[in-house]
């Protein structure tokens, strides 16, 4: 790999108003070059879905997948353009969306909607195993940290592994998506349900049961 400089890593940033170190990864890849380093970010879904931070999705669709007739997912994806969300590759995210909700069950789209109570609940609980099993107190918090990064793969939307492809997550893919789209995209919130879930279910005594069927009690 080429040797990358501050000031290129500077200008490539500048360029694309990608990340520091995907544009430092990207110059490294591409052997110092910029027009393949920009390449290399835009089919990584970087630059393009980067320099569209600023701009405000509010068209989209609410899409619905269910599952088996057992778990129902409604979830809102939206996106820059109301032609955008007729386009065939938008509705195929959507669905995609949907799937992984309904497979993985997140609580939260993002990590910033996490209530702080459950943080602060979580972060106890790690804190009490972590002790129990006798590590340091000076490296519990370094533990820690990448403790609540598991709890945010397993909540949060964006920060799961995409049930289709385990070695990229969520967000990962829905950038890419928006850089092929060519729009910003963003899945703003979403309502899964479950048969059953909530209820409480009925607790039969088996032994009565049968005795019942057999006409003992």
């Amino acid at each position: 790999m080429a040797e990358v400089s501050a000031q290129m890593v500077k200008e490539l940033r500048e360029r694309t108003n990608a990340g520091m170190m995907d544009c430092k990864k990207a110059l490294s890849e591409s052997g110092g070059d910029f027009a393949k380093a920009e390449e290399w970010l835009r089919k990584k879904g970087i630059a393009k879905s980067a320099g569209k931070e600023g701009r405000v999705a509010a068209e989209g669709v609410v899409g619905t997948y269910v599952h088996g007739g057992r778990i129902g997912v409604i979830v809102e994806v939206n996106c820059e353009t109301d032609f955008v969300a007729r386009n065939p590759d938008f509705q195929e995210l959507v669905k995609d969306v949907a799937m992984q909700i309904a497979a993985a069950n997140p609580k939260f789209v993002r990590r910033e909607e996490v209530p702080t109570d459950n943080l602060d609940k979580e972060k106890d609980i790690q804190r009490e195993i972590l002790k129990q099993q006798g590590k340091p107190e000076a490296m519990l918090e370094k533990i820690l940290v990448g403790k609540m990064e598991k709890y945010y793969e397993g909540v949060c939307l964006v920060d799961q592994l995409w049930v289709k492809d385990d070695k990229k997550k969520v967000g990962e893919m829905i950038s890419e998506r928006a850089a092929k789209i060519g729009e910003k995209v963003s899945v703003r919130r979403f309502v899964r349900y479950e048969v059953g879930e909530g209820i409480e279910k009925k607790k039969d005594d088996l032994a009565a049961e049968v005795a019942k069927t057999l006409g003992q009690a």
